[in-house]
């Protein structure tokens, strides 16, 4: 590796699984020293001991993204342990089950915390360590939900899509991007996101060797599917790397080739 991110201090949430997971690793292995920051106690500690047993460096600090004070909490630990902040990666995520107008408000209020109140807070929490580092990167995740429909054929073809909740928190996650990139640049903290698709995680695998909505997904994509999340991780490394030092306020997809963005 060519330790892109030597020196750096990185936290990523949702780092004990998934794209969190893989980019944690990508990281440690570019020189940065990792803080994972997720709910699960004992995946996350598997993660780091897995990063800290190949020779980088990393921390699992528990974290729920959508409570507030925990979010302080578990920034200040961070801080308190490496000095400083000057990368993080909004990974944390998650959708639900129900469709609209069948969706209660229990789902839409966690979708929408975690997802969208999970990347305010994380923001709000490490932005004035950035602004003392003397700048850094974000990477907020989003998903291709954010910007596309679906027709009635293609809802028949799975017999569900990702909930309304989902949709509508990924879309804030893009626009809390634009805004944060734009108060951003005068300290010299650059905000990027990235729109993953067919991505095979667990969340959206569910233990199978498919994603959910692989079927549409084969209808829609240019290129053959799937991607993987080191295929995410990758592009996140670029983006908080200093070979992406002239780009901010950009979201980029990373979803085989979709035309059927609104």
């Amino acid at each position: 590796m060519s330790a892109r991110l030597k020196g750096k201090v990185a936290i990523v949430t949702g780092g004990n699984s998934g794209i969190g997971k893989a980019t944690a690793h990508l990281f440690a292995q570019e020189g940065a020293k990792v803080v994972i920051m997720a709910r699960r106690e004992e995946e996350g500690a598997q993660v780091q001991d897995a990063i800290n047993s190949e020779g980088g460096e990393a921390t699992f600090i528990r974290c729920d993204v959508s409570d507030s004070s925990a979010v302080d909490s578990a920034v200040e630990a961070a801080v308190s342990k490496y000095g400083t902040i000057n990368i993080l990666f909004n990974n944390a995520g998650g959708g639900a089950g129900e469709n609209f107008p069948n969706e209660g408000d229990e789902g839409w209020d966690w979708v929408i915390n975690v997802n969208l109140s999970g990347t305010f807070y994380m923001s709000r929490a490490v932005w004035p360590h950035l602004v003392d580092a003397g700048g850094g990167a974000i990477v907020n995740n989003s998903s291709i939900a954010a910007v596309i429909g679906f027709s009635k054929n293609m809802y028949d073809i799975t017999g569900r899509t990702p909930s309304s909740s989902y949709y509508v928190a990924k879309a804030g996650v893009e626009a809390f991007t634009r805004y944060t990139s734009s108060t951003g640049g005068q300290h010299n903290i650059r905000v990027n996101c990235v729109r993953p698709g067919q991505i095979l995680t667990p969340g959206a695998t569910g233990g199978r060797e498919h994603h959910y909505f692989k079927p549409i997904f084969d209808l829609s994509q240019i290129l053959d599917g799937p991607g993987y999340p080191e295929d995410v991780a990758n592009l996140v490394l670029f983006l908080v790397s200093d070979e992406s030092r002239f780009i901010t306020g950009e979201i980029i997809n990373i979803d085989g080739g979709t035309p059927r963005k609104l």
